[in-house]
């Protein structure tokens, strides 16, 4: 069995994400944050999903999602339904999952050319 490196042509590479924190290439971030395949916002100001509000995403929708992860944090949670209907408002589809699975899934999308666009939040 031959085994090879698979290097990513996109700039940011989720390593991992849990609900306290995750890592972004190699760099450790502990506070909320916006991610796309090709740029980083860092210190996102939503702390909890259930609290969030439309407006909230807008760092995520300027970027110009076709498909838009919400990491909700250690576990699924779901914004109210004002914010997903901002999305459907929009045409973009909208995933809520917890952080791990959103990490993954950036990841799949991100490496087969789609135009994701993740926001992670994180309690720091």
């Amino acid at each position: 069995m031959q085994i090879t490196l698979e290097n990513p042509d996109h700039e940011f590479v989720l390593r991992g994400a849990d609900g306290v924190a995750a890592r972004v290439n190699d760099s450790m971030l502990g506070r909320s944050f916006v991610i796309a395949p090709d740029r980083l916002i860092e210190d996102w100001a939503v702390r909890e999903a259930c609290s969030m509000q439309a407006s909230d995403l807008e760092p995520l929708l300027a970027l110009q999602p076709e498909v838009l992860l919400l990491g909700s944090g250690g576990g699924q949670a779901f914004p109210p339904a004002v914010v997903m209907a901002e999305c459907l408002r929009r045409g973009i589809g909208i995933e809520v999952m917890g952080n791990d699975a959103a990490a993954r899934t950036f990841n799949v999308l991100a490496s087969e050319g789609r135009k994701v666009v993740a926001g992670f939040i994180l309690p720091g």
